[in-house]
């Protein structure tokens, strides 16, 4: 596991945890969470897990084991995983892969709400659900070896520096451009869907201080 403050924890600068972490803050996060809706059932779910290192406020990472093969192997991610039957909804999913991963039972009122689900690689449908897991150092991770190779955190200071955000452009076959983000100058490049949900929980989170620069591919309709 990285050191407790990942990268840059005490930067000079970065929103501090008493107001993105505040009572206020979460009260108006849970609003704007339960207003979206969750839409349709997700065949997979992240936790999003924020928490404070030194009373800074930070996003906490893995790294899949390599041990996992397939496209996902030693990528950079959230807790997570796929929904099993016994699953109630994508929070569930979320708790309980959290639980396998990391060692951690996160309450179910540390649950903020769920962001919008989104397509991954492959084209399975993932519910990111926002959650407070507190203070990192009152928590005791037990990471599987299996699953996951790395912890680490991103204090948000980090993640809001425009010299740590970059971009990368795709066309498609039919000529339609996006671009998607990436964050980078961390332990690790936080890139893909891991990305648009880090940009979507800073959108989230400090919307006067954090706007999404990029515009994903639309989604789908049925004809």
């Amino acid at each position: 596991m990285a050191g407790p403050g990942g990268v840059g924890a005490g930067a000079p600068g970065g929103a501090d945890a008493g107001d993105v972490l505040s009572a206020g803050s979460e009260r108006r996060c849970r609003a704007r969470l339960a207003a979206g809706g969750t839409g349709a059932a997700a065949a997979a779910a992240v936790l999003v897990p924020l928490c404070s290192v030194r009373g800074r406020p930070a996003l906490l990472y893995t790294l899949r084991s390599r041990r996992l093969g397939g496209p996902h192997s030693g990528d950079v991610s959230f807790p997570g995983g796929r929904r099993d039957p016994a699953d109630g909804d994508a929070v569930a999913t979320a708790l309980r892969e959290t639980r396998e991963e990391l060692g951690v039972t996160v309450a179910a009122n540390s649950v903020w709400g769920q962001l919008r689900t989104l397509p991954d690689r492959q084209g399975m449908t993932v519910a990111p659900v926002v959650a407070n897991l507190g203070p990192l150092e009152a928590l005791t991770l037990t990471p599987n070896p299996d699953e996951v190779e790395e912890v680490f955190t991103l204090p948000l200071a980090h993640l809001l520096r425009e010299e740590n955000q970059g971009y990368t452009h795709f066309r498609t076959a039919s000529g339609y451009e996006y671009t998607l983000p990436v964050f980078l100058n961390g332990p690790h490049r936080v890139w893909g869907l891991t990305a648009i949900v880090t940009e979507l929980t800073l959108e989230l989170l400090l919307p006067g201080r954090y706007r999404r620069k990029t515009h994903a591919p639309p989604r789908k309709t049925v004809a």
